[in-house]
């Protein structure tokens, strides 16, 4: 027998609001793919497309506040796609000031601090130092890349040391959103009109009555692939996952 009164009630499938600031911690789901490092073996996650970026795929939890236990998920590229011309990967460039700004935020760093100690606190053995570690976040709402599916949260940026709201942030304070965008509700296309083709050829009938849209039954919307278990912090880790 299985008990269900005890059961958690589903939450909300509404959207954290865009500009909310929030405390969050960042798991790395493992991809499959090996990083450079022991460390890393597994780690990383290929690219839907097949080219050759390598990314990271991370799920973020709020910790504390009205929406706490919500969760969102981003990829982050680590490898391949567009590079500079020093030849190195664009979207690692970026990856890489991100995670900087994740170990500044979480361990109260001065971005500005380049200091021996400072310096040391940001070097990892691998990207899989990343997962568990938690920081002060401003997260938005991003409209989708394919029309198929809804808006969604990302990671807007990191929340840095200095900032107005970072103490507060990460004191497990509700700090006002600022909204990141100021966007109208998507909505859709109206219908171009047509003329039906009984109307053209000089015919009084009408045609054929058809059944209305509405009556047909919906298509089911396409299934979601299954999130993969999210990985374990690694022991001896770094600073972040001994608080």
């Amino acid at each position: 027998m299985y008990d269900m009164n005890d059961a958690e009630l589903p939450r909300s499938s509404d959207l954290i609001p865009d500009g909310t600031f929030a405390k969050v911690t960042m798991v790395i789901r493992p991809g499959g793919l090996d990083g450079q490092g022991e460390v890393d073996r597994g780690l990383l996650k290929a690219a839907r497309n097949g080219g050759d970026v390598k990314m990271i795929d991370a799920e973020f939890t709020v910790l504390v506040g009205p929406h706490a236990k919500r969760k969102f998920w981003q990829t982050f590229t680590v490898a391949g796609g567009k590079v500079d011309e020093q030849g190195v990967s664009i979207g690692w460039k970026i990856s890489k000031g991100t995670f900087r700004a994740m170990i500044d935020s979480a361990l109260g760093l001065d971005p500005q601090d380049t200091g021996e100690a400072a310096k040391a606190k940001r070097v990892l053995r691998g990207l899989a130092d990343l997962s568990g570690i938690t920081f002060a976040a401003k997260i938005k709402v991003e409209p989708p890349s394919d029309p198929r599916y809804g808006d969604s949260n990302r990671l807007d940026r990191v929340v840095l040391p200095g900032e107005p709201e970072y103490r507060r942030i990460m004191a497990g304070e509700t700090v006002p959103p600022s909204p990141s965008t100021h966007r109208a509700p998507r909505q859709a296309p109206a219908p171009t009109p047509t003329t039906p083709a009984w109307a053209n050829t000089g015919a009084t009938q009408a045609p054929a009555a058809t059944a209305p849209a509405w009556a047909a039954p919906a298509s089911p919307p396409p299934a979601q692939p299954l999130p993969p278990p999210a990985q374990a912090p690694l022991a001896g880790g770094p600073a972040w996952l001994n608080g």
